[in-house]
C-alpha cells in the first residue's frame, strides 16, 4: 500500500505587508501655500501616509520684451518643487519636514548702458525644513526669504478622516 503524504490545511492567505503597515500610520491632509510680498501667488495640497512623501512640481513660463525695440525675448520657466513629508500625526498635531525649490525672477528689469530693456535675473531658491509643527487646522508661517522679495509658506495640516485612511 503506497504511503500518503500528510496535506497541508487550508489557511486563508496572510494580508499584504503594504496594506498591514499603512494601515497603522496615520494620513495627513495638507495644504502650502506661497506668499510673495504679501500675495497669495501658488498653493500644493495633499493627503499623504506619515513616513510617505509626495513631491509636486508646477511651472509657470513668463517671457519679457527686451532690447531697445521691446521685442519679446526668450521665455523662461519659473519652476517650484516642493516635497512634503508627514514624519508624525495625531489629532492635535503634524509635524512635516519639507523640502523646496524654486526659481524666482527678480522684482527689477535691468537696462543697457543704452537704455534698453533686458529681462529679470531668476535665481534659485532652496528651503528645508526637518520638523514644521503645525497644530491641527491653523496656519503655521513659514519666511524663506526675508526682502526683495518676501517670500513666506503657509502651512495648514490635519489628520485626514477615517474615510481617506487606507
Amino acid at each position: 500500500m503506497p504511503v500518503t503524504a500528510p496535506q497541508p490545511t487550508a489557511q486563508p492567505a496572510p494580508a499584504p505587508q503594504p496594506a498591514v503597515q499603512s494601515a497603522e500610520q496615520p494620513v495627513v491632509n495638507w495644504t502650502l501655500q506661497i506668499l510673495r510680498d504679501g500675495q497669495l501667488i501658488d498653493t500644493f495640497d495633499g493627503t499623504t501616509t506619515v513616513g510617505q512623501a509626495r513631491t509636486d512640481t508646477h511651472h509657470k513660463v513668463v517671457s519679457h520684451d527686451v532690447g531697445c525695440k521691446d521685442q519679446p525675448a526668450g521665455s523662461i520657466d519659473l519652476q517650484r518643487t516642493i516635497t512634503v513629508s508627514p514624519l508624525r500625526a495625531n489629532p492635535t498635531e503634524s509635524i512635516l519636514a519639507i523640502e523646496a525649490q524654486e526659481t524666482l525672477e527678480g522684482d527689477v528689469a535691468p537696462q543697457t548702458p543704452e537704455g534698453c530693456k533686458l529681462p529679470p535675473t531668476p535665481r534659485q531658491v532652496h528651503a528645508s525644513h526637518p520638523g514644521l509643527v503645525v497644530p491641527a487646522g491653523q496656519w503655521v508661517n513659514w519666511p524663506i526669504i526675508d526682502k526683495n522679495p518676501t517670500l513666506l509658506y503657509r502651512v495648514r495640516a490635519s489628520l485626514a478622516p477615517p474615510s481617506q485612511q487606507p
